[in-house]
């Protein structure tokens, strides 16, 4: 049975999921689109790794950067798990362009992308496949999704909302 948490934070109330051993999920919450699977196979129970994300999340917001992560535990694809591994290399304050990221997944002296991904092959990464991973992450800020940026600076997407994306940017000095 999955456990959750609600964190308030100065963005807005987040929800946290967990299976009793490690984080599975971190989010902004959004009225309109509340699970009610989510509600109805969970249960609210603070759990040690909560406490663990309370703390790191407590920490980030008073303008420090963490010096440890929660226990994740990241279920996806091997593609999107591989993306989201590098998003975890991008340190507070600092950014990482998608093409970057594309091109840290395709091995220049191999000529393939990373088996399971829709470039498997082509010899190639695409920006937009690495996009669509980082956009499917279910980890915020501790995932730093938010830290992608457009090649020429431009803030794209972020699934919370761009006025978060900017901000939490903002908040760890990176000038925009």
């Amino acid at each position: 049975m999955l456990a959750i948490w609600h964190y308030d934070s100065p963005l807005g109330g987040m929800t946290m999921t967990g299976d009793g051993e490690a984080l599975l999920s971190l989010g902004f919450d959004r009225p309109s689109s509340s699970s009610g699977k989510l509600c109805l196979d969970s249960v609210t129970r603070l759990l040690p790794v909560f406490e663990d994300t309370v703390r790191w999340l407590d920490c980030y917001f008073s303008g420090h950067a963490p010096d440890f992560t929660p226990p994740l535990l990241l279920q996806g694809t091997p593609f999107r798990k591989s993306v989201w591994k590098i998003l975890l290399e991008i340190p507070f304050g600092t950014t990482m362009s998608y093409g970057r990221i594309a091109a840290r997944l395709t091995p220049p002296d191999r000529g393939f992308a990373l088996p399971g991904s829709r470039f498997a092959g082509s010899g190639r990464m695409s920006a937009q496949a690495v996009g669509g991973a980082v956009g499917h992450n279910p980890i915020a800020i501790i995932v730093p999704c938010h830290r992608v940026i457009g090649a020429d600076g431009s803030l794209t997407g972020y699934a919370a909302g761009l006025d978060r994306k900017t901000w939490l940017l903002r908040h760890e000095g990176i000038i925009l």
